[in-house]
């Protein structure tokens, strides 16, 4: 699995952007948004229970994460048709302001090593990405688990601080100081 200090791999993803079949799709690459943090939440599957809680959760807190110059991404192995259909049959997630990226062929999933041996989907591994790249955060849950999406956000906080951060320290917190 690739971990803190690895370089993200590349990708070009199909990508569903709304819940209007004239606007929906879109093509997303590594190239996008040079120059922003990128968080990546992977997940197992489409029309599931845990999943949506999760997608909701970050398109609620979504605004946080721009102000912190980041980019929100899900992925998941479904197709983006699946991607679409979910997101217009869902009422929370018909105006979702993050993109669902279809992984399909499961190339990034393969790439990162986050697929599940016996269900070949994607486990709920979490990426912070850095704007040169670089993997600064990585969380794995188990299928039956959901992630802490305010963790999330804090984590990217505390590594923007560019300082050391001690154990439950919050943004506003005193960072430590080496004698």
């Amino acid at each position: 699995m690739l971990t803190v200090g690895d370089r993200f791999p590349e990708f070009s993803l199909k990508a569903v952007a709304s819940a209007d079949i004239q606007t929906a799709f879109t093509d997303i690459s590594h190239e996008d948004d040079q120059g922003s943090w990128k968080v990546f939440f992977f997940y197992p599957k489409d029309f599931t229970f845990i999943c949506p809680t999760e997608i909701i959760e970050f398109d609620r807190l979504q605004k946080d994460f721009e102000k912190l110059n980041a980019k929100v991404y899900g992925v998941s192995t479904d197709s983006e048709f699946v991607h679409l259909a979910w997101r217009q049959n869902h009422p929370g997630l018909k105006n979702l302001s993050i993109p669902l990226l279809s992984d399909i062929k499961k190339d990034l999933s393969e790439a990162l090593g986050i697929l599940d041996e016996h269900e070949g989907v994607c486990l709920r591994a979490t990426y912070i990405v850095d704007p040169t790249g670089t993997i600064r955060s990585v969380t794995v849950n188990d299928l039956s688990v959901g992630r802490n999406i305010p963790e999330t956000l804090r984590t990217l906080e505390a590594l923007q601080t560019n300082e050391l951060t001690p154990c439950n320290w919050n943004p506003g917190d005193e960072v430590l100081k080496v004698a």
